[in-house]
């Protein structure tokens, strides 16, 4: 008796661990980089500086213009950041204007992420023909003049709001996002559980959304958070040029305008400094954790 139970605890002993699951994974990666934990407590309090902040500003408040304030500096007259040409309050902004880029960049990083993952996933997984047709529909739409197409289409759009933006700056985004992800599911569609789910007779939607899709969602975690972070310098960008969200509505891109006066940049640092940080800080901080994930990822492929 005494045997046999040895025989059996040597057995269980040499029986195979499971990998670590992927959630498991990625935390361990992220927890070893420090750089990383830096950044993604940066990108919460910013969340929470930004979308919990503005819960408590009225919009009216934020945008109402009162010249007598105008031109305030550093912590004078209750203001902590100082007020603009038109008395506003630059902290206020900063809080509404940075929710407004981020909301701008999640709402584009959504649309593109949707269309690129249901395209790629169709022309990886299908291939020839019907490969062919839609990548040169994208090589077509990556060779055109994105800013400037954007640009005049924003001068001639009737009643052109924050709506349109979004869908102005997805016309041109899903492209990237479609070669991304076609790469990966060109990679998995010879493996060994897409051809036997072939053979029980699975049809293509299943395969591709009940098999394939699960198999690349690190993929997709990655490519969403880098993404956020290109829109948002995007509509920053549109906004810093005048062609982003409307002169009304507070952006990063509209502070950081002020900076194309020299009298500003000289002597009323408070005026774009602020939402310049704000900026930096969000695309560095969500680089970091892309990053992160990304070798989190390469992580749990080598373990699996």
């Amino acid at each position: 008796m005494a045997k046999e139970k040895e025989n059996k605890n040597t057995e269980t002993n040499q029986q195979p661990s499971l990998p670590p699951s992927g959630f498991k994974v990625v935390v361990r990666e992220i927890l070893r980089d420090k750089v990383a934990m830096v950044a993604f407590t940066i990108v919460v309090l910013i969340l929470l500086l930004t979308f919990g902040g503005s819960l408590l500003l009225s919009g009216q408040n934020v945008t109402e213009i009162n010249v007598a304030d105008a031109y305030y500096g550093w912590g004078e007259a209750g203001h902590l950041l100082g007020t603009d040409d038109g008395g506003r309050d630059i902290l206020k902004l900063v809080i509404v204007g940075g929710r407004n880029s981020i909301l701008i960049g999640l709402a584009v990083t959504v649309i593109t992420e949707c269309v690129g993952l249901v395209i790629g996933l169709i022309t990886g997984y299908y291939g020839g023909t019907v490969d062919g047709i839609i990548m040169r529909i994208v090589d077509f739409i990556q060779i055109l003049p994105q800013m400037p197409i954007i640009i005049v289409l924003t001068t001639v759009i009737p009643n052109y709001n924050a709506f349109t933006l979004v869908w102005l700056v997805a016309m041109f985004g899903w492209t990237t996002t479609v070669r991304y992800y076609r790469s990966f599911i060109l990679s998995q569609r010879g493996r060994d559980y897409v051809l036997a789910s072939k053979t029980s007779g699975s049809s293509d939607l299943k395969i591709m959304f009940r098999e394939v899709l699960p198999n690349i969602t690190s993929m997709i975690i990655i490519d969403v958070v880098l993404t956020v972070a290109g829109n948002i310098g995007i509509e920053t960008t549109l906004s810093f040029l005048g062609y982003g969200l409307p002169t009304t509505t507070p952006s990063l891109g509209t502070l950081i305008g002020f900076a194309n006066d020299p009298v500003n940049v000289t002597t009323r640092p408070w005026l774009w400094l602020p939402a310049t940080i704000l900026l930096l800080l969000i695309s560095m901080s969500i680089n970091y954790v892309g990053r992160a994930l990304q070798r989190a990822g390469d992580a749990r492929q080598r373990e699996n």
